[in-house]
């Protein structure tokens, strides 16, 4: 049979139920974000985003066990960050503080939108160069804050400056320099750990269940404030791992120098 007498592959029809329903169910957090963040409640944006963010953690897992994944559900589960992560928190710090920044029309003001236009065109970049190098990138790591980490941050010092009740327009130019400052980190090259490559097999150190148990009792006790902590805590942690493995690979360049 000659080449052009093949026939064509037709692409599948359909899609995979249980992980689309999940990465839905994330873009109705995110919008619902929105919503709530333009009617003037930031702490039900807050917690929708992070229900989001659950969300988004699991759909890729439950594609995995289940073998139902699938390039449509990548580019679902992209676009769905991409409202989640990128247009919500860049609303909810908007309508939060930035657009107290100065009257309308003045140079203030349009900072207070650029820079929340800033942080959602640097999600949808971050996005972008996650799907292109998702076949040859090392898994342990993330190149660039993931913007659910990112957004996380932003509702983190949203919800614990409400729950101590600080007025939002003290924080608007630090929130401005914190908004600008994860979008960068988002298309940066710095590295940050994925938490991917967890242990081989089902069982894990006995030490992993005793710290999820003290997390989960600190979140009881205060969780803006432990959300908070944990995530000041991973966006300084890419700076300090890009160092020191910039710092292994020229010790290593050193001593193979040395050998020959």
């Amino acid at each position: 049979m000659a080449a052009d007498d093949q026939p064509e592959q037709t692409p599948a029809r359909g899609a995979f139920l249980l992980p689309n329903a999940l990465t839905t169910g994330a873009l109705m957090a995110g919008f619902f974000a929105i919503v709530s963040a333009i009617g003037g409640e930031p702490v039900s944006a807050c917690i929708a985003i992070m229900i989001a963010g659950l969300l988004d953690g699991l759909d890729g897992r439950v594609a995995r066990l289940t073998g139902t994944q699938s390039e449509f559900g990548v580019q679902y589960d992209s676009l769905s960050d991409m409202v989640s992560f990128g247009i919500a928190p860049a609303v909810l710090v908007f309508t939060w503080t930035l657009d107290t920044l100065g009257d309308p029309g003045t140079v203030a003001a349009k900072a207070g939108w650029l820079g929340a236009f800033f942080f959602a065109a640097c999600a949808a970049l971050r996005l972008a160069r996650f799907n292109t190098q998702a076949g040859v990138a090392d898994k342990r790591y993330f190149q660039g804050l993931a913007s659910p980490a990112a957004a996380g941050m932003l509702v983190a010092i949203v919800w614990f400056s409400d729950d101590r009740q600080i007025n939002p327009e003290l924080m608007s130019w630090p929130l401005l320099v914190v908004t600008i400052l994860l979008g960068t980190l988002m298309v940066s090259r710095v590295r940050y750990y994925s938490f991917k490559a967890g242990p081989r097999g089902d069982r894990v150190p006995f030490a992993w269940i005793f710290l999820l148990l003290v997390l989960l009792v600190l979140l009881a006790i205060d969780l803006p404030a432990v959300l908070l902590t944990v995530g000041i805590l991973y966006v300084l942690s890419g700076p300090v791992v890009t160092v020191r493995g910039r710092n292994r690979q020229r010790i290593r360049r050193r001593r193979e120098g040395d050998r020959s």
